[in-house]
């Protein structure tokens, strides 16, 4: 525990109180920054907790700033703060505050008033008459201590608390029982809010508290492989989950007394107004977690409680650009190669939002890349940098739309244009005006099967004479969650499956069965039973039968007929397939394919 005293330097523990009525510990700024921090960049080093590089990173980082070597740490994520707090607390010889220690009630409301907990991250666990002890985030803050002592006259005692803890108690002990005295209620929910209010909003994000109760909830959801955060407000509170694997999880949900403060402080860091609540607003955010930058695409819309946040989260250390790790054959990779080949010609890939198109035409783009093909893309918005490609956004709000780009881009002697998306019928037709001209054009659209591509461009307004001499190939892809090798077990009865299936199936994987979910709780899928998600695939190549096809107006099944396959390669056939490999689940499958016939 740490007492009124100093640091000792030789021994690198806490000494002995001062033995003074209000007395407190004191430890000088020069030297916290030089002969505690070289010990404690020791201590952390030599318990490989962090490698010598980025230790000396995070220390020119600080020279920089002037800011405290452990904050840099952490807002370079470094080290996670739990962490941090277990180590400090080991080099300063305090004990750490357990759930146990805290309070069940307020208490010591003459000295703690809920602004000075709140500000200074100091909660009281006991008052005696000669001895306070108290819980401190911050244990080289010694202000308040030098205030406490002076005020009763007792000596000051502190535990260390990370500050996750420290929020957690506040909100039990401050937030769920109402608004603190000399703070005025503000109502989200006010279509209008004065200048004093905004004022106030953005004081109450910029403090401490909230900006690691932000910071943490995003680190948190990063290192869960989240690919979403939702922020979502209601009666009771703001309710938080996280998309992992393409499912929705519930965390923790926070007091309603905090949500005004994160939504605000999400808003400052996307630059986005936190005075505007009635209109839905966008946003990019770009900070590091444990070393890495990780981009987030940030979305806000108004709801009956509040305002509804959803977070996009874009980690490049995730994104494997390989077909074989997104889960393409052998066979189909041989398919895809071919058609990046061609000189001309349009490659489609289609599937709802969320089903992996960007990331599989970014491989496609990575595949082909070289210094003699000069590759363009136009997106909206660009997700990820991509080595040796030139990369435009669109920006609607100045006239640089996709129609707008791409006029532009066929202007730059392009080899290959790759279009984000296809959503009017301009940008169709200047799509089909470059592949026309002998360059090969990859996009995406938003359809049900390969086949149905075709029938929703010609909806769109193009003409089927143009389609069948440009498009060459059409995939259609949807994502399903991978089983984790240590939970998955084969399925005990597998006369489930209809005995025509299991006999074809079980000639192309003799030596393999399908697999259930008995358990998830093994610490490699963190209790979820997946361990990420790959594509399942249909992959249509338009030769001369279906160009004779779309020519004479065939429907989506006579093309998908016109192979010869009789629709062999449907997305749930594939899914099957992979079900009978012991890859992924029946119940996966048929939730993105909806059991469509094959």
């Amino acid at each position: 525990m740490l007492q009124a005293g100093s640091i000792e330097d030789e021994t690198f523990q806490a000494a002995a109180p001062l033995g003074i009525a209000g007395g407190y510990w004191r430890m000088d700024p020069a030297e916290t920054n030089t002969r505690f921090f070289e010990r404690f960049s020791e201590q952390i080093v030599s318990r490989r907790l962090i490698d010598t590089a980025a230790l000396d990173r995070a220390k020119r980082a600080a020279i920089k700033t002037k800011d405290r070597l452990d904050l840099v740490l952490l807002k370079l994520g470094l080290i996670e703060e739990a962490q941090l707090c277990s180590e400090i607390a080991r080099a300063l010889n305090l004990d750490i505050v357990q759930t146990e220690d805290l309070p069940a009630e307020v208490i010591g409301y003459e000295l703690f008033s809920p602004q000075f907990v709140r500000n200074r991250r100091i909660l009281p666990l006991r008052i005696e008459p000669e001895r306070i002890v108290i819980a401190q985030v911050d244990p080289f803050d010694a202000e308040p201590r030098a205030a406490l002592a002076y005020m009763s006259g007792c000596i000051v005692e502190t535990r260390l608390i990370d500050s996750s803890a420290f929020q957690r108690a506040y909100q039990t002990l401050y937030e769920q029982r109402g608004i603190s005295p000399g703070e005025q209620a503000f109502d989200p929910r006010e279509s209008e809010a004065s200048e004093a209010d905004v004022e106030r909003l953005r004081d109450i994000a910029n403090e401490a508290p909230i900006i690691r109760l932000v910071n943490e909830l995003i680190a948190q959801a990063v290192e869960a492989k989240a690919s979403d955060i939702h922020l979502e407000p209601g009666q009771n509170g703001l309710e938080i989950r996280f998309r992992i694997n393409g499912h929705l999880h519930l965390r923790q949900p926070v007091a309603s007394g905090l949500q005004a403060a994160i939504v605000s402080r999400i808003k400052i860091m996307a630059h986005l107004d936190i005075a505007e609540k009635r209109m839905p607003q966008d946003g990019r955010i770009k900070m590091p977690i444990k070393g890495i930058d990780v981009d987030f695409r940030v979305s806000t819309i108004p709801i009956p409680f509040g305002e509804s946040i959803v977070l996009r989260i874009l980690d490049r250390s995730r994104v494997v650009l390989d077909f074989a790790a997104l889960g393409f054959s052998s066979e189909e990779r041989t398919v895809v190669s071919n058609l990046m080949k061609q000189p001309n010609g349009i490659f489609l890939v289609t599937g709802p939002t969320g089903s992996g198109k960007t990331t599989t035409l970014y491989t496609a783009l990575a595949s082909i890349n070289r210094p003699n093909i000069k590759i363009f893309t136009v997106e909206d918005p660009v997700e990820y940098q991509l080595p040796g490609i030139n990369q435009v956004q669109v920006q609607p709000s100045i006239g640089l739309d996709f129609p707008r780009a791409l006029r532009a881009i066929l202007r730059q002697d392009p080899d290959v244009i790759m279009i984000g998306e296809i959503r009017d019928l301009e940008t169709a037709r200047i799509a089909i005006q470059a592949s026309l001209t002998g360059h090969l054009v990859l996009s995406t659209l938003h359809t049900n099967s390969a086949a149905g591509t075709i029938t929703r461009l010609i909806d769109m307004g193009i003409e089927p004479y143009l389609l069948a001499s440009t498009v060459n190939g059409i995939l259609a892809q949807r994502l399903v969650r991978r089983l984790c090798s240590k939970c998955a077990h084969p399925h005990p009865n597998a006369n489930f499956w209809e005995p025509r299936i299991a006999q074809e199936l079980g000639a192309k994987c003799p030596n393999r069965a399908p697999r259930i979910l008995i358990e998830g709780s093994c610490s490699e899928c963190i209790g979820t039973g997946f361990v990420g998600r790959f594509a399942i695939t249909e992959l249509m190549v338009i030769r001369d039968q279906q160009r004779q096809g779309i020519l004479s107006g065939a429907s989506e099944t006579d093309l998908e007929d016109a192979d010869g396959h009789s629709g062999s390669h449907t997305l749930y056939r594939a899914g099957l397939h992979e079900v009978w490999a012991g890859r992924t689940t029946i119940e996966d499958v048929l939730s993105i394919t909806k059991g469509a016939s094959w």
